[in-house]
């Protein structure tokens, strides 16, 4: 009997409600795992219909495409001699659990998720149901239920236990009583956006989940944005005994990353005999455990290589700065189907930080376009409007998708001026100065035509009130200004398409009220709206160079 076995987890880029699209990652993912020989395939969470579809959980019809997709994966000759492990919803007992060999135990329902809003934890430990397939599995599998509920798949040679997300990051996780009572193999399907300095809290979770009484740990994460505003950065992993031994990347512009790793089941046994033993209680209620005819490992592995421990590789918190909005822009450039971005550089710290990071994404491109990447070349032909451009150079990229502006007052000093036009040079986006006076006067005049006063500056003897409100004329014509440029820019330039505005409205400034209303908060999108004005003030052109 072998005992060495072969799994692979994975992140995939899944788009919500993309139902094609989807189908299409999840069996490229299954056809990279087999081809590295795997015999166990782990996805992300959700992965058949998306995991931002908000309130379409609600349709049935989302019920539905869900499983007219399973049944695809059923059909696909791809998905045979190896066990995938998918996401989707489905309804039992009139309510919507998540099932994947089990539904989902511990909802996330803090921050940015609302999971409970449209979910039902299951809450009956240790106890299985019965679920009867819908006719259109039904016809192809010959089955007409399936065990629903708290259990684990037990093969021929090792036992699986699955959790979910937010379950690994409860004090009382499922892997805890699992690992007590023998399962081997934990694997976890996730849905975990991106945080500075979260990545480190995942890979202490997933060390620590086995550290304590040994196994195999597999995790599997979402990338991108999903149609959300919240960005989904990768980081699948594989550890054993708390050591990692396979890392995929955090932040990536490839659609799908499958990473395999070859591990020993006897290290496990022989780990949990040495350290665990005296301390395995077995819980009166075991996990039901649903048998498998099937085997992991084979009869001749005796040979195979087994994964080492590696080293995680932490990026700096200036790079998930740079890079993870970065990612998060191309994803949203790329579904908006616009032809690219459109920022007002001040020459402030926020806003030159906002256009880094447009830079960046560019580096990012130019990179994958180089390594090979056709799904990016395509999605960059697409954005720019021309089916034989080749990006070769960052700030040439820069040039066709990005447009910057400053915009002058008869108040703007030639020093931020003088700013802005630098770093529009350096990172190559075409740049306009445009003086916003006649549109102030023209604003001003209307009032004093209707109220036959005229307001003044302080410095010119105006009061408080005078010199607010015309400082927001300033800032509100330069939002309207923004809104022109972007929608007609291009069509001024005989070019297809329109652009993106984008934010430069730090995390600070959000919390506190400290902006204008209707100005730099007024945009399509807002790359640093989650990040700190201490964090924006690292030094982000030194990722990248000039």
């Amino acid at each position: 009997m072998g005992r060495k076995v072969t799994l692979a987890t994975c992140s995939l880029n899944q788009w919500a409600l993309d139902f094609d699209g989807n189908l299409e990652r999840i069996l490229k993912s299954i056809e990279i795992a087999k081809a590295h020989g795997a015999k166990y395939r782990l996805g992300p969470e959700l992965e058949i219909c998306g995991y931002g579809c908000a309130d379409h959980f609600y349709e049935s019809d989302t019920l539905l495409h869900s499983f007219q997709v399973l049944r695809k994966l059923v059909e696909s000759p791809i998905t045979q001699d190896i066990i995938c492990d998918v996401g989707m919803p489905i309804m039992h007992h009139n309510v919507t659990p998540i099932l994947l060999i089990r539904p989902k135990m511990l909802m996330a329902n803090s921050g940015v998720y609302r999971e409970m809003r449209w979910f039902s934890p299951w809450k009956q430990s240790r106890q299985v149901e019965e679920y009867f397939l819908p006719r259109i599995i039904q016809e192809v599998t010959g089955q007409d239920t399936v065990p629903f509920g708290d259990c684990v798949l037990s093969t021929k040679d090792t036992c699986i236990g699955t959790e979910m997300c937010a379950e690994l990051w409860n004090p009382n996780s499922p892997h805890i009583q699992m690992g007590l009572d023998g399962v081997e193999i934990f694997t976890n399907s996730s849905a975990s956006h991106h945080e500075l300095r979260k990545a480190d809290q995942r890979v202490n979770l997933v060390k620590s989940a086995t550290i304590k009484s040994g196994g195999i740990y597999l995790y599997a994460n979402l990338r991108g944005c999903d149609g959300d505003r919240v960005y989904y950065d990768g980081c699948a992993m594989v550890a054993i005994n708390g050591d990692i031994v396979a890392q995929g990347a955090q932040f990536s512009l490839n659609d799908v990353e499958v990473i395999t790793a070859t591990l020993d089941l006897e290290d496990v046994r022989s780990y949990r005999g040495e350290l665990c033993q005296p301390n395995m209680v077995i819980e009166p209620k075991r996990c039901h455990r649903v048998k498998v005819d099937f085997s992991l490992s084979s009869g001749d592995d005796i040979h195979l290589p087994t994964h080492q421990p590696i080293t995680w590789h932490f990026n700096s918190p200036e790079e998930e700065i740079s890079l993870g909005p970065a990612c998060w822009l191309w994803d949203y450039l790329r579904r908006s189907e616009q032809a690219g971005f459109l920022l007002p550089l001040s020459g402030g710290v926020d806003s030159s930080s906002t256009a880094c990071i447009v830079h960046s994404m560019c580096v990012l491109l130019c990179q994958a376009v180089e390594g090979g990447n056709s799904q990016v070349l395509e999605d960059v032909r697409r954005v720019v409007g021309d089916d034989s451009y080749r990006p070769e150079h960052p700030r040439e990229l820069c040039g066709h998708i990005f447009t910057t502006c400053y915009m002058a007052s008869e108040n703007s000093s030639e020093d931020t001026c003088s700013r802005a036009k630098g770093l529009a040079n350096q990172i190559g986006s075409t740049h306009m100065n445009i003086n916003i006076d006649m549109a102030v006067k023209g604003i001003l005049g209307i009032f004093s035509v209707v109220t036959g006063r005229w307001p003044q500056f302080r410095v010119n003897g105006g009061s408080h009130r005078e010199n607010l409100a015309l400082q927001n004329v300033q800032a509100r014509v330069r939002m309207v200004l923004a809104y022109l440029f972007a929608q007609l820019g291009l069509w001024a330039r005989g070019k297809p398409g329109g652009l993106l505005v984008l934010g430069s409205a730090n995390v600070d400034e959000s919390l506190t009220g400290y902006f204008t209303k209707y100005d730099c908060s007024s945009a399509d999108i807002n790359p640093i709206g989650g990040i700190s004005k201490t964090d924006l003030k690292r030094p982000l052109t030194d990722i990248w160079g000039d």
